[in-house]
């Protein structure tokens, strides 16, 4: 690669403008690229929401969850689908792995439901959802005003607010949330009815008639082809009215539905309050596009708020309720300075070193124009600047320094020999162009399995290694270009004074050789070299006792770190009234409103809407409360009070879990709990339950297995034949009393609503049904008297996982050190099973098995790295015994990182793992750098010994400030001094920190000694081999004298 230093010294201005360009392009980049807090990761779940209004979750279940589930399972490419079938709908929520083609997975899965639509009800209607980290809100506004009422609200959040978000650029959908349903109701006038001898029935069926639209084919009509269609819709509420009746039979008469019937548009039943602060309010949530930046759209709808709440009106408030956008901003604050902290530390340590201001800013140059390159490619490739990428940035800041400091150092020691200023740049750049060149590939080729590995780290951490991969490649290309221009024009060679080159190279060698850092390490290392058994035997002991740490080590998936959003989760008893669930979510929301670090809170009593698709509740008796907290507030402070204040309001309030959002990653422990025989499924899961909630570290378990309610059942009885009515037909009526038959559609202005027919004496309790009089052919006729009305319980909701009935026990692990709790959750589990009935099977999930498959996945990219790191010093070294020192290096690199993580009491997790993977290219990096200078001595003639040392002693100092240098420009993340985007770049600087310093002293030390040991033994066998062979020559040539003699 040297002969890119060759052009570049030739072609000066032209590096340096294209340098100038760089810079250009990247200020251009820098404001476009796109700042989000996650990058765009498709979800490995599909969901499948089919409401069935009114049905009962066993309904639910043999009707709709069994034929969906039957389609799902033959879709190529599920791992598991999990439905629910509660009260009036069916959720099922199909698994596949993460980098499966999620739009491809999504048209099968539509492909599938298509095909099983025809075994489904009629009315039932089922929609297909896939999610991406695109979908989280970007921002959630809550509405509120004192003077309108839901309806006069929405209209003019729609009005007003959604077509003002629309034009910011770079949003995606804006969305109304809570807004009351309304529909077109016709009540009918039963004696009217009556007298015209029709029913209920009719009405439907005449609706239902009236209101469909079909093609009718096409003709051609003086040479223009036309379209027929007959019917249109109903479009207004006089044309539903307008609608003729008929009988079903030859008895009664055609009337007007308006004659027999009061037909409305009316708001439908209440099934969710929603509350922000306290005032009931209606959600406004704003996602981004695939263009959009969080940061913009957050800063363009603070703008417009001030004039959005006086379009609103006077007594009208819009709150901010979640933002991506402050805590995007304040992550790339927080790791900008950290980084620009690194790379004055970074600075500083090269100029300590070199005691030279030209060299080090000639080296410093490296760092900013890597990163800029780093950026243009990032803006280039449409990525955005994230969590992942940023933290990528600040990591790569300490490593992008090293090519050019060994560069640079090399260039200044051949400067000081008195070597021509070009000869020297060049002599200098070629000694070490092609280990700097392999060094940089095999800690680029240490990320390359990331992106084949699969799962959770390989979708989140991809983002991550391609960023790090461009900006090390793009610190070899500055350190080979750049750098010796940049040394051409800033450094010269020393005043000669009339010396001779020779005496000039002497004096440099004498200056370095008496210097602190050689005088203290060329002795340690000729006895590290002689005595070699003893310096391994040392290294081993420190790798041994470094593993016996391994017990104190605490591990976790990802560190919570500092969040500034809360929610509370609360379950009642199943059963319990929108009414009596919102009396208990008031008595949360007065707790939460005298929590100090809560700025504002927003509760949703009742349904969840689209949380379905993600497996969240839609019983009314269930409320989830949203809370965002102050700047300065302490989020695991205002967890503690809240959930001492939930324990002071007793079970009153029902189950009531508090959890932290923003995570990465599931952070539940789960137990499933499967079997055939449901009593048998509800004794099982009760003990699993009772037996998690007493082991340490954990909180808040719950089980999902709900309890029976009472439930209302009518069969017809004999009887009923006789008036004409079966099951079905009967069904009808009831159900035209109770809640409103659906009867077709009608779009109202540009609202489309459903057609309901309800009786004008509905029922609403038990005696009401039975007292509800029936119009029949044979005369009116009461419920009671021709079917069985009866309470009977009957399951809230019905849980199958790949097609068995199954419960899950779900517990939070308190502190970080989830591995241990999960590890003795899994020993109690195995303790259980032997007591548990028969047909009845617990397996773990959630957060254990997403640790363990993380874990599993990241050892095998190790184990890739390491096969490719070894390919590549192969070809490096051309040798295989070399490169097997290297390796051999390796596993002492982690003693230092091992240590470091548990002295900070930092968990091993995901971030801490890449940190390690990192290592691996790290180790080898700068083994490459020695190895190379002390074959190329031995080139020279130098005895090994004397290679050995000498090519420590030459390269001691690049050495030494490359790793200093990426220390001190990590020291700032790994004490996360400004306390935000810490939680994935603080604990892999506290890995890449601890490794560096073992394994600097593995590179100064060990290293030489291994290769002393391997060619000192080469030289053995050689001499051994030598004399073998000049012994057997003098044997022949002695006995060839011999048979000479005898002639």
């Amino acid at each position: 690669m040297s002969w890119l230093s060759r052009i570049s010294l030739k072609q000066r201005a032209l590096i340096a403008l294209m340098a100038v360009v760089a810079v250009f392009f990247g200020a251009i980049a820098i404001p476009q690229l796109k700042k989000t807090l996650l990058p765009p990761i498709d979800l490995p779940i599909v969901s499948v929401i089919a409401p069935y209004p009114g049905a009962a979750p066993d309904a639910v279940e043999k009707q709709v969850v069994e034929p969906l589930e039957d389609g799902l399972q033959r879709v190529d490419g599920i791992t598991g689908v999990t439905a629910t079938a509660s009260e009036g709908s069916a959720v099922l929520m199909a698994q596949f792995d993460y980098g499966n083609n999620t739009e491809r997975l999504t048209a099968d899965i539509q492909q599938a439901v298509n095909r099983v639509r025809p075994l489904l009800p009629d009315d039932v209607d089922p929609q297909v959802v896939a999610g991406s980290t695109d979908d989280i809100p970007a921002v959630v506004l809550a509405a509120s005003s004192e003077g309108d009422d839901n309806k006069t609200l929405a209209d003019k959040l729609d009005t007003y607010v959604v077509p003002a978000l629309r034009d910011i650029d770079g949003v995606g959908q804006v969305a109304v949330d809570g807004v009351q349903q309304r529909a077109v109701t016709v009540t009918v006038d039963d004696a009217k009815l009556a007298q015209a001898g029709l029913n209920g029935a009719a009405v439907s069926q005449a609706l239902q008639a009236g209101g469909v639209t079909l093609p009718a084919g096409a003709f051609t009509d003086g040479g223009v082809s036309k379209t027929v269609q007959t019917g249109g819709g109903y479009t207004s509420l006089d044309q539903i009215k307008e609608l003729r009746v008929a009988p079903q039979g030859d008895q009664g008469k055609i009337v007007r539905l308006g004659d027999v019937a009061e037909v409305a548009e009316q708001p439908t039943d209440i099934v969710s309050v929603t509350r922000t602060n306290g005032t009931p309010s209606l959600g406004v949530v704003v996602t981004m596009g695939q263009d959009g930046s969080a940061v913009a759209i957050s800063d363009a709808i603070k703008d417009k708020l001030p004039d959005l709440e006086k379009d609103l009106g006077a007594k009208a408030e819009l709150t901010v309720v979640s933002d991506q956008g402050p805590q995007v901003s304040e992550a790339i604050s927080a790791l900008s300075t950290e980084g620009l902290l690194g790379l004055a530390f970074a600075v500083v340590i090269i100029l300590v070193f070199l005691v030279s201001l030209r060299s080090t800013l000639v080296t410093a140059v490296s760092i900013p124009l890597s990163v800029l390159i780093t950026l243009i490619v990032l803006w280039t490739q449409d990525m955005s600047l994230n969590m992942l990428t940023l933290g990528a940035l600040t990591i790569a800041i300490g490593r992008v320094v090293d090519d050019s400091i060994v560069v640079l150092e090399n260039i200044k020691r051949h400067l000081a020999y008195g070597t021509e200023r070009t000869q020297a740049i060049v002599t200098a750049v070629r000694e070490v162009a092609g280990a700097i060149t392999a060094s940089t590939l095999t800690t680029v080729a240490v990320f390359l399995p990331i992106g084949v590995v699969g799962g959770l780290v390989g979708a989140f951490f991809g983002p991550f290694s391609i960023t790090v991969t461009v900006a090390l490649l793009a610190s070899l290309l500055v350190s080979l270009t750049v750098v010796p221009v940049l040394s051409y024009w800033f450094m010269g060679s020393p005043k000669t004074d009339g010396q001779s080159v020779e005496q000039i190279r002497a004096d440099a060698e004498a200056k370095e050789a008496g210097s602190v850092l050689q005088r203290w390490y060329v002795p340690v290392l000729r006895f590290a070299t002689r005595r070699r058994l003893t310096s391994v035997l040392i290294a081993v002991a420190v790798l041994v006792g470094t593993f016996g740490l391994a017990p104190l080590l605490k591990t976790n998936l990802f560190d919570q770190g500092e969040q500034q959003v809360l929610s509370i989760s609360e379950k009642l008893e199943p059963g319990t009234s929108l009414e009596a669930a919102d009396a208990a979510a008031k008595q949360i929301e007065a707790m939460i409103g005298k929590t100090d670090g809560i700025e504002d809170y927003q509760v949703t009593v009742g349904s969840s809407g689209w949380m379905a698709a993600l497996g969240g509740g839609t019983g009314a008796n269930q409320a989830s409360f949203q809370m965002k907290l102050k700047e300065d507030a302490d989020s695991t402070a205002v967890v503690g009070d809240l959930r001492d204040g939930l324990k002071k309001l007793g079970p009153g309030i029902g189950e009531a879990t508090v959890a932290e959002g923003g995570s990465f990653g599931n952070q539940d422990l789960k137990v499933v709990v499967k079997g055939a025989d449901e009593k048998k499924l509800r004794t099982a899961s009760e003990t699993v339950r009772k037996e998690v909630a007493k082991l340490d570290d954990v909180t808040d378990v719950t089980s999902d297995l709900a309890q029976s309610i009472p439930r209302v059942t009518v069969n017809a009885k004999p009887a009923a034949a006789e008036y004409g009515l079966n099951e079905t037909t009967l069904g009808q009526a009831v159900t035209q009393a109770v809640r409103g038959a659906k009867a077709g559609e009608a779009t109202i202005g540009n609202t489309k609503l459903d057609v309901l027919v309800k009786s004008e004496k509905g029922a609403k309790t038990e005696a009401e049904l039975k007292a509800l009089t029936l119009i029949t052919k044979a005369g009116p006729v009461k419920v009671g008297d021709i079917a069985t009305v009866r309470t009977v319980p009957g399951p809230v909701q019905k849980t199958r996982i790949d097609g068995a009935l199954s419960a899950t026990i779900t517990a939070k692990p308190v502190g970080d050190n989830t591995g241990a709790v999960s590890q003795n959750l899994t020993k109690k589990l195995d303790e259980l099973k032997k007591d548990l009935p028969d047909g009845v099977t617990v397996s773990t999930g959630g957060l254990g098995d997403d640790q363990d498959e993380a874990f599993t996945n990241l050892g095998l990219a190790m184990l890739a790295a390491i096969a490719i790191v070894f390919l590549l010093l192969v070809g490096t070294f051309r040798s295989i015994i070399q490169p097997l020192i290297l390796l051999v290096s390796i596993p002492f690199a982690s003693t230092g990182a091992i240590g470091l993580l548990v002295i900070t009491g930092t968990p091993l997790g995901v971030p801490a793992m890449i940190g390690m993977l990192m290592l691996i290219g790290i180790v080898v990096t700068n083994a490459i750098v020695l190895i190379d200078l002390i074959n190329q001595y031995r080139d020279q003639g130098y005895g090994v010994i004397e290679a050995v040392v000498e090519g420590g002693r030459h390269r001691l100092r690049p050495i030494l400030m490359t790793a200093l240098a990426t220390i001190f420009a990590l020291t700032p993340m790994a004490l996360s001094i400004t306390g935000n985007g810490g939680f994935i770049s603080q604990p892999l600087a506290v890995v890449v920190i601890g490794g560096l310093v073992s394994s600097t002293l593995l590179t100064l030390l060990l290293v030489p000694t291994l290769y002393a040991m391997v060619e000192l033994g080469k030289e053995r066998r050689r001499d051994k081999k030598a004399a073998k062979r000049e012994k057997s020559a003098a044997a022949e040539l002695k006995d060839a004298a011999m048979e000479l003699s005898q002639l």
